[in-house]
C-alpha cells in the first residue's frame, strides 16, 4: 500500500473516531487542566479556547464555537472534514497529495499572520 493512501486511511480513521467519540467530549474537558499561560499571566495562548469550540462542535453549535475560537473551530472543521474526505479518496485508491504551495514562505507568513490575528482576537474578546 502506498504511503499516500496509508495517511488518507489513518486520517479517515481518526475524524471517525473523534466524531464517535464526541458525546463523551464533556466528560474528557472535565478532566483537562487549566491553561498555564492563562494562569501565570492572566492573558490567552494563541490556542485558547479550543476545548471550548470542540464543545460546542461536538454539539453542533457553530456560532459559539466561533466565538470561542476562529482559529480552533476552522481546525477542528478541517480536521474532521478533511480526514472524512481523504479516507474516502484513500478507499477509492485515489492517494492524498500535499499541495506544492504549502511550503512556500507566502504560506508561512500567512499561517502566522492568521495566528496572531486569532490571538488578538482572543485577548480582544477576553477568551
Amino acid at each position: 500500500m502506498k504511503p499516500e493512501r496509508q495517511l488518507g486511511l489513518l486520517w479517515g480513521g481518526v475524524a471517525l473516531l473523534l466524531v464517535a467519540l464526541s458525546p463523551m467530549a464533556p466528560r474528557l474537558a472535565e478532566t483537562l487542566p487549566a491553561c498555564p499561560v492563562r494562569t501565570l499571566v492572566d492573558l490567552p495562548c494563541p490556542t485558547c479556547g479550543s476545548t471550548r469550540a470542540a464543545l460546542a462542535l461536538s454539539r453542533f453549535d457553530v456560532a459559539a464555537a466561533i466565538s470561542a475560537s476562529p482559529l480552533a473551530t476552522a481546525g477542528w472543521a478541517g480536521l474532521i472534514i478533511g480526514g472524512l474526505v481523504a479516507g474516502l479518496l484513500a478507499l477509492w485508491g485515489r492517494p492524498l497529495r500535499e499541495p506544492d504551495w504549502i511550503q512556500s514562505a507566502p504560506a508561512r507568513w500567512a499561517l502566522v499572520a492568521i495566528v496572531l490575528a486569532n490571538w488578538i482576537y482572543l485577548v480582544g474578546v477576553g477568551a
